[in-house]
């Protein structure tokens, strides 16, 4: 029997920054299912900060982590699509990405191809299968269509700019919200048509201003509490208000009745993991969005890199909203 061992990031309780533990723990062989993966890189995703923090509650003591990209060095029964020395990336549940090698579920693993870094293919799995299932699966009546407005906030973060350029290349007008001059630039340099800054501009007001008056068709958000009440007011009648992540908080109940009063609108909230449920759609997905990153419409972008030891300092710079784009903890592999 092979005895393998890794060093992994792991919380005992819920809490800040500093109860990310760095310890080692030993891997074992892939069961029925499932593969050994050696990490070269992991990403980096605000979902970690919600495991962390209890936002989203999960069973302790918890090995953080839901992406990362590797070498493939042991297959379980029954795995086809993934070899012993390819090339793999994944955004996956379990949580557990935090580390240098692990055995997990191979079925939202995907391969990656030749012409994709491990660090991109890291940065860009959650994120990118994200903005995918945002643009082209969670669609207002009718679905979008070029030259369409759309309002998508924090545009200047890892989703945001992944998703300027793609909204881009579908002929899209998207415009992006984000909390600072410099962010604003960014999203406009990734492809949005507008930007505006949402700490010293009314947000609803120049919305209406871009679309002369008639609002958007879908308000993607991931800010939560802050956002929410204005961005129902920016929807075109049947707009579509999709929801998939709080950052500022969670959005407190409404009364359905709102929703009639101000056009007849929808309201979904959505999450990454509904969609990549089966392998099939996991690979759709995924192609999808290699074949976009492959052909440069969209480029990923890694602005921060830190050591696996240094992942206190990389939750404390995405919660203070330090970082731009995607983040990255960097791996020596053995």
């Amino acid at each position: 029997m092979n005895h393998h061992s890794t060093k992994a990031i792991l919380i005992e309780q819920t809490g800040g920054p500093e109860q990310l533990k760095l310890v080692e723990l030993p891997v074992g062989e892939p069961g029925p299912g499932e593969i050994r993966i050696r990490h070269h890189a992991v990403g980096l995703n605000f979902i970690d900060v919600y495991h962390r923090a209890g936002v989203y509650p999960m069973p302790m003591p918890l090995q953080l982590g839901m992406e990362a990209a590797g070498v493939v060095e042991a297959v379980g029964e029954g795995v086809s699509h993934l070899q012993v020395g390819d090339r793999a990336a994944y955004a996956s549940t379990p949580p557990g990405s935090y580390c240098e090698l692990r055995v997990m579920p191979a079925k939202c693993v995907c391969k990656l191809p030749d012409a994709i870094s491990f660090e991109t293919g890291a940065a860009m799995m959650l994120k990118g299968l994200t903005a995918q299932y945002l643009l082209k699966r969670t669609q207002p009546q009718g679905g979008l269509h070029a030259g369409d407005f759309v309002l998508f906030h924090a545009a200047a973060g890892g989703v945001g700019l992944i998703a300027c350029q793609w909204a881009r290349a579908l002929g899209l007008q998207l415009i992006a919200t984000a909390g600072s001059d410099a962010k604003c630039a960014l999203a406009r340099e990734h492809g949005a048509a507008y930007a505006i800054n949402y700490s010293s501009e009314d947000f609803l007001a120049r919305v209406k201003e871009i679309t002369e008056g008639k609002g958007v068709k879908v308000v993607y958000d991931s800010v939560g509490k802050d956002t929410w009440d204005k961005s129902l007011d920016c929807l075109q009648p049947f707009g579509l208000m999709a929801s998939f992540g709080n950052a500022s908080g969670p959005v407190p109940p409404f009364a359905p009745g709102l929703l009639g009063a101000k056009g007849s609108l929808y309201v979904t909230r959505q999450t990454l993991f509904t969609h990549i449920a089966t392998r099939e759609t996991t690979q759709a997905m995924a192609d999808e969005l290699f074949a976009v990153v492959g052909s440069g419409q969209v480029k990923i972008r890694i602005d921060q890199r830190y050591p696996l030891a240094d992942v206190q300092q990389a939750h404390r710079d995405l919660e203070a909203r330090k970082t731009t784009a995607c983040s990255v903890l960097t791996l020596q592999v053995r």
